[in-house]
């Protein structure tokens, strides 16, 4: 009995020991607010659809927010998109007015977490969306074609903050920057909404008896060649 009592002391102290050493759980912050914000841009129609993500921050269970104040502003021309979103919904859809071709729209996604009594702590992330414009050059040597079509006809185009992108191809020439192609580059060319900073364009044409041809700057290309068969299958069907 006398080493039983002994034994159960011991572990005691051993236990109250590991107990008092043990780290102490981090104290979460008082409010939820939003982060990660990313915007993925596509046209649909005539517009451009913005759709805005975020996530929120963990918090203790009374710093839910009440809602979630979602802005989109695009630079030129100068637009400013407002809406409220339930503290459960974690997007958002917006659409502004596509830009014509061979300009840019350039615009930030910010989103706020709306706490009684709180000011706005806005979460903001910059985008861009190209639409490349089409010259009808020559072709071919002595062919001027009824057509120019660049191909995509417009892609998001994430902006090169510290001209990260800029410094690695300088350091880096003739080293491509994709994975894939107009999808995914190298973490030096990617922006803040997953997107390459980067794009490739490609220019195809309708000759005058109805052939469909790769221009000059387009040839020789595997990407380009790829679209090609693409955008002629759809030219086709």
């Amino acid at each position: 009995m006398i080493y039983a009592a002994i034994g159960t002391g011991i572990t005691a102290l051993m236990l109250d020991g590991y107990l008092g050493h043990r780290p102490r759980r981090p104290e979460l912050p008082d409010l939820s607010e939003a982060t990660d914000v990313r915007s993925t841009l596509s046209p649909a129609n005539d517009s451009l659809q913005v759709v805005v993500s975020w996530d929120l921050t963990l918090s203790d269970p009374a710093g839910k927010p009440d809602s979630i104040q979602v802005k989109v502003v695009s630079d030129l021309p100068k637009n400013t998109l407002l809406a409220m979103q339930p503290a459960t919904e974690l997007a958002d859809t917006a659409y502004l007015p596509a830009p014509p071709p061979g300009q840019t729209l350039a615009g930030t996604s910010c989103v706020a977490a709306k706490h009684p009594g709180s000011p706005l702590t806005e979460s903001c992330t910059p985008w861009q969306y190209v639409k490349p414009s089409a010259t009808s050059t020559a072709a071919a040597p002595g062919v001027v074609p009824n057509q120019i079509f660049i191909q995509p006809a417009g892609l998001q185009v994430d902006p090169d903050i510290g001209g990260r992108c800029a410094h690695w191809q300088a350091t880096h020439p003739g080293d491509p920057v994709w994975r894939t192609v107009n999808k995914s580059a190298i973490p030096e060319c990617t922006g803040p909404n997953g997107k390459p900073t980067v794009a490739q364009f490609c220019a195809f044409a309708v000759l005058p008896d109805g052939r469909r041809i790769k221009t000059a700057n387009s040839a020789n290309n595997r990407y380009c060649d790829e679209l090609f068969v693409e955008w002629a299958r759809e030219r086709y069907s």
